[in-house]
């Protein structure tokens, strides 16, 4: 099969098409041929080599895939060759093939194409799983989501939306606030006009939020305990500015009694990843079918163009996915 492959780790130059051997379809396993697939943040940094995939992972780049299912393993039940699919992958994305276990395969909402499907799982999952299963999201509690143009943001506003939670956002331009806002955020701060724990404390009556979502990392954090309420809990998914807070106080937590926890999917065991799918799919999938939920596509390039996909992420001029249409 032909899939992007990295003749070297570095820029963007060391990505090229090639032919790969194709992957081994286990049993409990569905053979998919990939019609598109999505970037995100790790994508880049395993291309510098900074983030290499797991023990037994292809290395080929891509967390997520959309497309038809090619072939269905014996120990499978429920699913013909021609569904339609999607799912999270630890990598083996930008591929013309890819072997899945069947419990991680999401059906398709029919409104939806490909290039939409492939924005879905990575953002998606990674946002359910940190608001409901790791900060225990409730009905009327409000979400300090920032990156909120980012594709995990941008899924957070909608999720957070659609549990009868609110959301502020911060992100780096008017334009993105306002298509935060346009899914239901209740307001956002541009993070180039300074600091933004005074405008949470506007934001909310000097209570503070419930719950941050932090993709930032050290030069938040201080502002990230500062911002929460009591009880409140901090989410920490990326580490884009820094990973290493030099000083830091623990009475900050023990008198607001806070909670901080650290996310990441691809570690995740297969079991895991497969409970999380399922939750997903039951609370999704219906409000993806009759549109209350959408997919954020940014804009799709040919997997030919994967260099340009790249440097348009590395810039951070996208609100929600980049995605690479997979052409025979």
């Amino acid at each position: 099969m032909k899939a992007v492959l990295m003749s070297g780790l570095g820029g963007i130059e060391f990505l090229h098409i090639g032919e790969h051997p194709d992957p081994v379809m286990k049993e409990d396993e569905l053979l998919v041929r990939v019609r598109a697939t999505a970037l995100n943040r790790a994508d880049l940094l395993q291309r510098r080599g900074k983030h290499p995939p797991p023990k037994g992972v292809p290395d080929i780049l891509g967390l997520e895939m959309a497309g038809e299912v090619a072939s269905v393993g014996r120990a499978c039940e429920g699913w013909a060759v021609g569904d339609r699919v999607c799912a999270l992958l630890p990598g083996g994305g930008y591929a013309e093939r890819v072997s899945i276990p069947a419990g991680l395969a999401m059906r398709i909402p029919e409104p939806l194409s490909f290039e939409q499907a492939a924005a879905i799982p990575e953002v998606f999952l990674t946002a359910y799983q940190n608001l409901f299963n790791v900060a225990r999201l409730a009905p009327g509690e409000t979400v300090l989501v920032h990156a909120g143009g980012s594709g995990v943001g941008t899924a957070a506003i909608q999720l957070i939306r659609e549990a009868g939670g609110s959301s502020l956002v911060t992100a780096g331009s008017q334009e993105k606030i306002a298509r935060c806002v346009a899914l239901g955020a209740r307001s956002g701060w541009n993070y180039k006009d300074g600091p933004f724990a005074p405008w949470v404390a506007e934001q909310s009556g000097g209570r503070g939020v419930d719950i941050v979502l932090d993709f930032v990392g050290a030069p938040y954090f201080e502002q990230n305990l500062q911002s929460l309420a009591v009880d409140g809990r901090m989410v920490v998914v990326g580490t884009m500015g820094g990973a290493d807070v030099e000083r830091f106080s623990l009475r900050a937590l023990m008198s607001k009694r806070l909670q901080i926890a650290g996310a990441g999917l691809r570690s995740m065991d297969t079991a895991r990843k497969v409970a999380l799918t399922r939750a997903f799919s039951e609370f999704a999938l219906p409000r993806f079918a009759d549109g209350r939920i959408v997919p954020i596509v940014d804009s799709v390039f040919d997997w030919n163009d994967v260099g340009d996909a790249h440097l348009r992420m590395e810039s951070n001029a996208n609100v929600g996915k980049i995605v690479l249409r997979v052409t025979g």
